[in-house]
């Protein structure tokens, strides 16, 4: 088998292969004997249908699946041949002027970009960093007490804190709305459970009074009938009702798990917590800085099959999420022409943390896979059984993988370029999305 490779773009690849005739008549034989064996045909016992009623009802088939395979043989010898790195699927052609005793295929497809990496001491990083103090044990010991709060029956009106007990009717231009009325309904004033013109018409309400206020939806309301509207309602104020939070004892530290009521020992643990948390959302915070920061290292083509490739993806996961949500997807365009931008950057990425990772030797070791494992485990009650878990796991171990070699690219940046420290507010890292 010969083959000839031509170069008909940046990164597309034409190749010229030919398959023997000879070879592709010998397979067919061979398989349609084979396949005489043990064939089941009306009229003839197992095994004694005749070879040229064999070739007649398999013959064309047993010769496409064998020209496959030889075609396929072919292409990847002719790749290792050419040291070729194929991006994609190859499009496999029947090709004209072919030599005698031979037949002729061409195969097209792109190849990986071959590019430099630069200096990473000409990016710049920012590194954030946040410090866990007594200010964010206490308040997260406030938060949990206002959660293990009792109410008692209080006197007077509505005010910010107080638990109100009201039954409401709402209505759009005098006519009531899906979800408008509600009997008996508890919230708290100033927690943001209610829309802001609702907690503002509840102010000052007393017990048995009722008022009738103007509520404002906002725009972008999960109602599309209600938002940007303004419904009127009616509300009357049922109960009035005042937290008592739990002391900062024993008791209090047994409710949070410490067994001997030990209150040192469970701030101890609550700020362990807390710095676990925060580590990992500064981890990842860190990791979003760097790989934005990456694309500037390298300028390279990309393979347009990759891009499509990952732009259906990209589609296919927004209908996956649609659906989720209860849409009914099948009328809903969701075009891979619209990721288009996203899967571009998402490849070159990926390009570019595979170079790096080669380049640099980062690829993931067994103790660090081990370690991030072990942390992982940590939040759970038996870390043993966990990390048990993830290695008899290979799909749960080539996740973790993935995040250690991710992880070392990060760290790789941070030690190699100019690094801008930062300090982050704990509410502010706290109050982002992981």
């Amino acid at each position: 088998m010969t083959s000839v490779i031509e170069n008909t773009g940046a990164l597309e690849r034409r190749l010229k292969m030919d398959v023997a005739s000879a070879d592709l008549a010998k397979q067919v034989g061979d398989r349609l004997r084979q396949l005489s064996k043990t064939v089941k045909m009306s009229g003839f016992r197992p095994g004694k249908v005749p070879m040229s009623v064999v070739e007649r009802s398999y013959g064309a088939s047993v010769q496409a699946e064998v020209l496959g395979d030889l075609v396929g043989k072919a292409f990847n010898a002719a790749v290792t041949e050419h040291k070729l790195r194929v991006a994609g699927e190859p499009r496999i052609e029947p090709a004209q002027g072919a030599e005698e005793g031979a037949i002729s295929f061409t195969a097209t497809f792109e190849v990986y970009p071959d590019f430099e990496v630069a200096d990473a001491a000409s990016c710049k990083v920012p590194r954030y960093g946040c410090e866990v103090t007594d200010a964010e044990v206490d308040k997260t010991i406030e938060i949990l007490r206002k959660q293990r709060a009792s109410w008692n029956q209080a006197s007077g009106a509505v005010a910010e804190g107080l638990r109100a007990t009201i039954d409401f009717a709402g209505t759009l231009a005098g006519v009531a709305f899906d979800g408008g009325t509600a009997s008996d309904f508890p919230f708290v004033l100033g927690e943001g459970r209610m829309l802001p013109d609702f907690e503002s018409g509840m102010r000052g309400l007393g017990v048995g009074e009722t008022r009738q206020f103007p509520v404002k939806f906002p725009e972008d309301y999960g109602s599309k009938d209600l938002a940007g509207k303004t419904a009127e309602f009616s509300v009357t104020l049922k109960k009035l009702e005042l937290p008592q939070l739990p002391e900062i004892d024993a008791e209090f530290a047994r409710q949070l798990g410490i067994a001997d009521g030990d209150v040192a020992r469970m701030r101890a643990e609550l700020r362990a917590n807390l710095e676990r948390e925060v580590s990992e959302r500064l981890r990842v915070r860190n990791k979003t800085g760097v790989m934005e920061a990456l694309p500037s290292l390298a300028s390279f083509e990309l393979p347009k099959s990759l891009v499509e490739s990952e732009s259906g993806a990209l589609a296919e996961r927004m209908k996956a999420d649609l659906k989720a949500r209860g849409m009914d997807v099948r009328n809903i365009p969701v075009p891979p022409e619209a990721f288009r931008e996203q899967a571009e950057k998402r490849v070159r990425l990926g390009l570019l943390v595979a170079e790096i990772v080669r380049r640099e030797k980062l690829q993931a070791k067994p103790d660090q896979i081990r370690k991030h494992i072990e942390e992982l485990s940590r939040a759970y009650e038996n870390p043993p059984e966990v990390v048990r878990h993830y290695f008899s796991n290979r799909d749960l171990l080539a996740q973790v993988e993935s995040l250690v070699v991710e992880q070392n690219v990060v760290d790789w940046l941070l030690e190699k370029a100019k690094v801008q420290d930062q300090a982050i507010a704990f509410d502010e890292l706290m109050s982002q999305q992981g």
